[in-house]
């Protein structure tokens, strides 16, 4: 194509665009209903593929921060909850006999926790969410480290010390910015605790929606004697292998070996559940799953509502401006060029629709974000996703008015009669 040829195409395009955009100024009232209707199926659309790629991201997160080479056994069955089912089924003997038999194992420690407590440090106060027991190595285990301080030693836990860990969140509540906690003695209820070490910033919730970083980490031992929790039993076991490439049959060794411990027959049901990797990959997948269909419907729904709202009024358009496309189907115009006005009236309206459902669409995420409802990350795809599915909804819904506007006969349109 000559240099020539595409000037005159882009000045013919640029002079179509111009007109349409005279057309749709004329029609203002009626262009916003388009705008705002398209606008509200991009902005689910936006906030979808916000929240798909947030969750993606927290879900490589939570994955690496469980770790690939361990694995958290619960007492009962927590997917099947049976009526009367014990959750108190793991024992300090069940403890000492994984820690010395079963075989590629470097890393087990208890966990157990109670309801949180205030704290008190000077004159301040907190609420904590939880109190957790566990033992040696506890940082190590769950793969979080400590910005300051000391993890618990064995000497910590077969003595009972008086001495804890804190969370990010309790750290802030209870001391002033630069002020190091460790050494410092808090209160939990009316018991004095020295902080040994300060845990790094997690960022994720835990059971009941309460932040990881709301906690505070003391030996078990120390929990039994000043809690009144049960000193045989405890709710779970944090396992770290040496080899991470074979996690299904440590698994199903593990498995076979506390069944063997429990004394379960064949036929009796595991009174344990254990938790990989892998399973929470699955429960994350679960919900990203139910969050964008839900999402998808919503916004397939208000696009579509969005895209008959445009043709519709482009319908009542062409009837109130068959003059004007008779005069230009007079004065030469092709129905091809008609075509084109039309449509691109079309696609500057849900365009125009589409930018202002991304701003909406980031708001709103932003505000789900904010009440940690959701994760949410930018990204290219979103803003591309986004405008293509505004143009196709002009393109694919603005192409039948437009083909009744260049099918009107030119005689007709003038008299008005089209």
């Amino acid at each position: 194509m000559k240099l020539e040829d595409v000037r005159s195409h882009l000045a013919h395009f640029g002079r179509t665009g111009l007109l349409a955009l005279q057309a749709l100024w004329a029609y203002k009232i009626r262009s916003l209903f388009v705008i705002v209707s398209v606008s509200l199926g991009i902005a689910s659309l936006t906030v979808i593929i916000a929240a798909h790629d947030g969750a993606n991201q927290k879900a490589e997160e939570l994955t690496e921060s469980f770790g690939p080479d361990a694995v958290l056994v619960l007492g009962g069955d927590i997917f099947n909850r049976p009526v009367g089912q014990r959750t108190l089924t793991l024992s300090w003997s069940d403890l000492k006999n994984i820690r010395q038999s079963l075989p590629g194992t470097y890393l087990v420690i208890p966990l157990r926790s109670v309801a949180g407590k205030t704290l008190r440090y000077k004159n301040k106060n907190w609420n904590v969410a939880r109190i957790i027991g566990s033992s040696a190595n506890y940082s190590e285990a769950w793969n979080w480290p400590l910005i300051s301080g000391r993890d618990f030693t064995e000497q910590d836990v077969t003595r009972a010390l008086k001495v804890c860990l804190i969370g990010e969140t309790v750290a802030k509540a209870l001391f002033t910015k630069g002020e190091s906690p460790i050494s410092k003695t808090i209160f939990v209820g009316s018991i004095p605790f020295t902080v040994i070490g300060e845990l790094s910033y997690r960022g994720y919730s835990g059971g009941g929606g309460s932040s990881l970083d709301d906690r505070i980490i003391i030996p078990l031992t120390t929990m039994a004697q000043r809690f009144g929790v049960n000193r045989q039993y405890f709710r779970g076991l944090r396992i770290k292998y040496i080899d991470a490439e074979n996690m299904r049959a440590n698994v199903e060794n593990l498995t076979s070996y506390l069944r063997k411990l429990h004394n379960l027959a064949p036929s009796d049901p595991d009174d344990f559940t254990i938790l990989t990797a892998e399973e929470v990959q699955q429960f994350l997948s679960i919900i990203k799953g139910g969050l964008t269909i839900f999402l998808g419907v919503t916004a397939v729904t208000a696009m579509l509502v969005g895209g008959f709202v445009l043709a519709n009024l482009f319908y009542l358009s062409v009837s109130e401006r068959t003059l004007e496309i008779g005069l230009k189907r007079a004065i030469g115009a092709s129905k091809g060029a008609i075509i084109r006005q039309f449509l691109l009236e079309a696609i500057l309206l849900t365009i125009l629709g589409g930018l202002l459902g991304i701003a909406l669409g980031l708001a709103l995420a932003q505000a789900l974000f904010i009440f940690n409802l959701i994760e949410i990350r930018l990204s290219l795809k979103m803003f591309v996703s986004a405008l293509g599915a505004a143009m196709t909804v002009g393109l694919i819904f603005g192409l039948s008015p437009a083909r009744q506007a260049a099918d009107l006969d030119p005689i007709r349109a003038l008299r008005g009669d089209g």
